[in-house]
């Protein structure tokens, strides 16, 4: 077991408060009354002054229905980065400067090939070149997890590039280069299986991927999240706060706790980590 890099999480206090009170469908006002706090001490996390007390924390977590220790571990500066087990194959992330932030994109292989599988592309194909692992020359197949600029950005340029045969995107999603995937039987490649579960919310047509090495005596599994869930969060909602809720406990049902999370933003978690710690998962 090793512990990872440690990255900035992709979203603060002020962040979640802002998601979770969008989701609520409450005004800063009525928050500020049900929960017993200070209007102007939430207008001041979510512009980053927080200055809340545990207790203040804890209040606003039941009227948000969130989990509170995740929320006063945010509230502290310490939400939990877990250890990172081994994987049957080598995961290179692919960090790429998007706003204030990072956008994440992966490269998925056997660890003494030369050919990997691409999980979405980043903004475009020269920001992808300034991150990308000499040793893999060519890819297999890419997945995009949903089709935003940050993340699929330069998808036919990939394709041309590396010669790629499968280019997947979620269903119902429009992009050049690339053919709808949905949860139908897994794609393989060599000893690599690839599985989508279909993950509505963030964006109507948005997929999760699992990948797992069904021979491997280590049967560990990686969870390419997208803008799902990340460390110590989600993704905006902007299709849905109810289905992106329940694919977030749809797929964190269905993985098991072992399993290594790799989102769209932020830094690398597990399964068991957002269990445990995730503000939005009660």
């Amino acid at each position: 077991m090793t512990k990872p890099a440690t990255f900035p999480l992709e979203d603060e206090l002020g962040d979640v408060l802002e998601k979770a009170i969008r989701r609520a469908g409450l005004s800063g006002e009525a928050l500020a009354l049900r929960a017993g706090v200070p209007l102007g001490k939430i207008f001041d996390a979510i512009d980053y002054r927080a200055d809340l007390t545990g207790e203040e924390l804890r209040r606003l977590a039941a009227v948000l229905r969130l989990n509170e220790v995740g929320l006063c571990a945010l509230g502290s500066g310490q939400y939990p980065q877990p250890e990172i087990g081994a994987l049957p194959f080598c995961v290179w992330p692919l960090r790429m400067p998007h706003g204030i932030g990072v956008a994440n994109a992966y490269l998925v292989g056997e660890c003494d090939s030369a050919r990997a599988i691409l999980f979405d592309t980043g903004a475009g194909i020269e920001a992808l070149e300034a991150v990308w692992p000499r040793c893999i020359r060519q890819l297999d197949a890419v997945f995009l997890t949903h089709v935003e600029a940050e993340h699929a950005g330069g998808l036919c340029d990939v394709v041309a590039r590396f010669g790629v045969r499968a280019a997947f995107i979620p269903l119902g999603a429009v992009a050049p280069c690339g053919r709808g995937f949905g949860e139908e039987e897994p794609q393989v490649f060599g000893p690599l299986e690839v599985r989508a579960f279909t993950t509505p919310g963030h964006a109507a047509a948005h997929n999760c991927y699992l990948v797992r090495a069904p021979a491997a005596c280590n049967g560990g599994s990686l969870l390419v999240s997208g803008d799902l869930i990340f460390a110590g969060s989600v993704g905006g909602a902007y299709f849905s706060h109810e289905q992106l809720q329940s694919s977030l406990h749809r797929v964190l049902g269905a993985t098991p706790p072992a399993t290594v999370i790799a989102p769209g933003h932020g830094p690398m978690t597990t399964v068991e980590n957002e269990l445990r710690f995730n503000p939005f998962v009660m």
